[in-house]
């Protein structure tokens, strides 16, 4: 596997080694799947290891997972890495966002709220997951979505949040009672956010792949 090549090379620099391979949940383009990834990077020496880019949050979450069972299974403790696209993309296979029809010039309609990446910070989190990031389609607000749902964790405040409350704090920015209303974590965490471009059977939304 080309990963395990690079990481030898990189250990020869005495530096930590973290390494990730974009994958869908299926596993690479070599067949392996990310189980067996995960065990073959730890074991050529890689103190860090995980899954980036090409996959939405959910998909790369269901990824990690896997990764985390095989090396559990195998006594192989290395820290683990995330680090999704900002785009929502279910459905898709092995390539991944770049599947969707609206790659690469329309993808703005499927950018991943704030909200989304509060609920994958929690869950990678939760999964044991502790280099928790974000790479193609991750803007400065998701950054601050990861630090202010690990705040308590991190034991510090993000530094970009003192210029605002979180979930509208106690005082939303707008005069119309049905907007104030939406003041709070709950409602936040709850809503289906909408691209407002019609159903789901539009021409635009892409058919599930095999893989």
């Amino acid at each position: 596997m080309e990963c395990e090549w690079a990481i030898e090379e990189a250990k020869k620099t005495g530096l930590v080694v973290a390494a990730t391979m974009a994958m869908a949940k299926t596993g690479c383009f070599n067949g392996w799947p990310p189980g067996q990834c995960a065990v073959r990077m730890a074991r050529a020496g890689a103190q860090v290891v995980g899954v980036n880019c090409v996959f939405d949050p959910d998909g790369t979450l269901t990824t990690i997972k896997k990764m985390k069972e095989a090396l559990d299974a195998e006594g192989l403790k290395p820290f683990l890495m995330t680090q999704p696209n900002g785009f929502m993309c279910p459905g898709t296979g092995k390539h991944g966002y770049t599947s969707c029809p609206e790659y690469p010039f329309a993808m703005d309609s499927r950018v991943c709220t704030r909200i989304d990446i509060h609920k994958y910070a929690r869950a990678a989190y939760e999964l044991g997951v502790r280099y928790i990031g974000g790479c193609c389609g991750f803007e400065a607000h998701h950054v601050r979505a990861i630090s202010e749902e690990l705040a308590k964790e991190r034991g510090r405040w993000p530094e970009g949040s003192k210029k605002h409350e979180m979930w509208g704090g106690g005082n939303i920015h707008s005069t119309l009672p049905h907007v104030r209303a939406r003041v709070g974590k709950d409602y936040w965490m709850s809503i289906v956010p909408s691209s407002g471009r019609g159903p789901a059977s539009h021409p635009l939304n892409p058919k599930p792949e095999d893989g």
